[in-house]
Formats: structure tokens, C-alpha cells, sequence
């Protein structure tokens, strides 16, 4: 997948990025830096990292970027390389939720790509804005649910529709955690503080967080769309003004003459979990498990016979989980690979772009349109449980 050619060729080649947000300590921040230079196609030359200008250039020099392009804010950042010869082409937004409709509305409304990280925005009213930017923009949008990324997922995905669990009928999905199993908000962590923060996470605590995650990566495997859900949301840690836990049952908009049912959990307050991302799928010919801890590995059940394991570029594995893979079977890929792939995806349409060439169609990143999804997902949850979990309508 990494780009062939001379030293200078790949240089030249690369995509320049800018980054907002993902200064000194930031996890995510480092995350997407490794993404975007695993298979060579971008090159960071940019940033608005932190808050403050000193503690912005501070940031950029431990990544060896040049002093005059570490900027105090992501909207000087914005007009500046804009104007620049070889100002940056894309963006990365890594920050709290908050921030992410404001630096996009900046870097969009100038053409610049967006890579940003997920949820879309804090509030639904800002997602519906940002879809209607992105769609007005030349610049591609581009979600980071990373798990989509993960080749095994891919051939989940291609089985389904290629019919070989025949018509859905359930589809389960959980991320459970147990990090915010105390109020570590209250401790000086800076990752529990926003995240528990309504004015910086939005309506939705686990929700928003990891709950997104799995109902992103069900509606991707499975290929439906939600039609209503019933959401039970509780904060279970004292003084905790975000929901910490949620259960959700969900129906599904008509597919192939059925409405398939669907379950979502998402906690942070699991003891023994530390990232049990999970989704399966069930047909009425078979069934499909694929968990975020075994990521190389895909089970699959057709209807009375033996399970069956399907692993990460071995015997059963598919053209679509193929095309994201970098090393034989028997290697592990995961988490910084998948992610990687999210960028590489995103490179090919930038790539496409630059040439004046349509975007191959295997070419597959989500877009505003799943953050929106996601932004509705949380809203219709939040409605819900102050409902006592009525359905609501999606």
C-alpha cells in the first residue's frame, strides 16, 4: 500500500497535512500521526496543537515542525496556509468535541480537506450545519470511525452483502470499558474531564464516546439504517452529568422484505473490560461474530453447520478485506493499521482529486453523513431515556 518511487518523488507526493489539536500528551493526537505516515502518503507540516501560541510552538518543535507554521489558533492557521504556495492540503482535527464544527467550517470554506476525529460535532444542530459545509465544499470530509478501517470488518461487511447470511434479521452490538469506573474526572484527568464535560462532549457521555464507535460499525457491517430506538441512559458515578452506561434496542428501516431488530450496550463502567468493542450479525442463512480484541479474526456460522474461522489474509478472506491488509496471515494487524487505513482511503480520494480523476468506487472512508447518523443516534438517545425509552423516531 506505501506509495513506490525515489526519496524526492514521495516527497513530492505526499499530501501536506495540518493538525488541530493533539498536542504534548495527547493520545489521539499521536494516533493520527502514525495513521498518516504508515503508508507514506502524508506528511505534517502544520499545526495549531494547543490552546496557546507558546504552547502550540512548543508542541511543533518536538514534532520538528518549522516555528513559523505552528500557529495559536486553528483559524489563523486556516488563512494563512491557505495562501501559501505549499500551504497544507488537509487537516487532521483531533480535539474535543467541541471544537471540531468551528475548525472544519474554516478549513472547508477554503478547500482544504478534513480528517476529523469522531463524534462529529457536540451538538446535532452543528452537524446538520457541517453536513450542508461539506457538501457545499470542493474539499473531501472525512470521519475517523477507524474501526471500518479493520480488514476482517471489510469482510464482514462484503458477506453480508453478497448474501451469504441471507436476509438480516439481528444485528448486536456493545463497547464496553471501565476506565470511568470511579470519577477519574475529578482526579486531574484531562481525557475524563472533557469527556465528562457537557459544553465540551456534547448531549452524550458513553454515547457519544464509544457508542457511536459500535453503532457505526453495526449499520457499516450490516448495511441497514435505523428507523427508531429505545434508549436506557444512566450516569451510575455520583455527581456525573454525562450517561456512563446505555442500553439501546433499535429497528431498522425495511430491507429485502424484513425489519431486522438490533441491540446496542455501551459502558464505561464495566470492571474487566478495557476496550470490548463487538458487533454480530444474523441472517437466516448464517451468522458472523468479529471482536475489536481479535481483530485478524472473523467467525462464521452458516445455519447448521460448524463454526467457522476466517482469518485476516488466509483461506475464505475476500477481495474487500484484501485491499486493506499489509502483511501475509499469521501477522497481526490492528489498531494503528486500522486506522491507518481510514488515511489511506482518504489519501486515494485526495490523490483522485488532485489529477482531476473520479474517486475509485472500492474507495471507502465514512463520511459527514455517517457523523450526522451518529449525532442523530445520540440525540434520539438522550430523548429517549427522558422518556422513560420510548421509541423514538430517527
Amino acid at each position: 500500500m506505501a506509495i513506490e518511487g525515489s526519496a524526492t518523488e514521495a516527497r513530492q507526493r505526499r499530501i501536506r497535512l495540518g493538525m488541530v489539536g493533539g498536542g504534548a500528551g495527547a493520545f489521539i493526537g499521536a494516533v493520527h500521526r502514525i495513521a498518516a505516515r504508515l503508508d507514506d502518503h502524508f506528511e505534517l507540516v502544520a499545526g495549531a496543537l494547543s490552546s496557546t501560541p507558546e504552547k502550540s510552538v512548543a508542541s511543533g518543535r518536538e514534532l520538528g515542525l518549522d516555528p513559523s507554521r505552528c500557529y495559536g489558533s486553528f483559524k489563523e492557521m486556516a488563512i494563512r496556509e491557505s495562501k501559501l504556495k505549499n500551504g497544507i492540503e488537509a487537516v487532521a482535527i483531533v480535539t474535543p468535541n467541541h471544537v471540531h464544527f468551528e475548525a472544519a467550517r474554516e478549513f472547508l470554506k477554503r478547500g482544504i480537506h478534513v480528517i476529523c476525529d469522531k463524534p462529529l460535532t457536540s451538538t446535532l444542530s452543528d452537524a446538520r450545519k457541517l453536513k450542508r459545509l461539506a457538501e457545499e465544499s470542493e474539499a473531501l470530509f472525512v470521519l475517523t470511525h477507524n474501526y471500518t478501517g479493520y480488514p476482517m470488518v471489510r469482510q464482514a461487511r462484503e458477506m453480508v452483502a453478497n448474501g451469504e447470511l441471507g436476509t438480516i434479521r439481528l444485528v448486536q452490538m456493545e463497547y464496553p470499558q471501565d476506565w470511568l469506573t470511579e470519577a477519574v474526572e475529578q482526579t486531574g484527568s484531562k481525557q475524563a474531564e472533557w469527556r465528562t464535560d457537557p459544553a465540551r462532549s456534547g448531549a452524550g457521555g458513553s454515547t457519544g464516546d464509544i457508542g457511536t464507535h459500535a453503532y457505526n460499525l453495526g449499520c457499516f457491517v450490516s448495511g441497514l439504517e435505523l428507523e427508531e430506538l429505545s434508549a436506557d441512559l444512566d450516569s451510575f458515578v455520583p455527581g456525573r452529568k454525562l450517561d456512563d452506561n446505555a442500553h439501546v434496542m433499535m429497528r431498522f428501516k425495511e430491507k429485502d422484505g424484513a425489519r431486522a431488530k438490533g441491540m446496542l450496550w455501551c459502558s464505561q463502567v464495566a470492571p474487566g473490560h478495557e476496550n470490548g468493542l463487538k458487533v454480530r450479525v444474523y441472517g437466516t442463512k448464517g451468522g458472523i461474530e468479529w471482536v475489536q480484541a481479535d481483530p485478524n479474526y472473523l467467525w462464521y456460522t452458516p445455519f447448521g453447520e460448524p463454526k467457522r474461522l476466517i482469518t485476516r489474509s488466509g483461506a475464505g478472506a475476500g477481495a474487500a478485506a484484501a485491499r486493506v491488509s499489509r502483511v501475509p496471515s499469521g501477522h497481526p494487524e490492528g489498531y494503528l493499521e486500522g486506522f491507518a487505513n481510514i488515511y489511506t482511503e482518504a489519501a486515494r480520494a485526495i490523490f483522485a482529486k488532485r489529477s482531476g480523476k473520479a474517486v475509485d468506487p472500492d474507495v471507502l472512508y465514512p463520511t459527514v453523513d455517517d457523523g450526522l447518523k451518529g449525532m442523530v443516534f445520540v440525540d434520539a438517545c438522550v430523548q429517549s431515556s427522558k422518556k422513560n425509552g420510548a421509541w423514538v423516531k430517527v
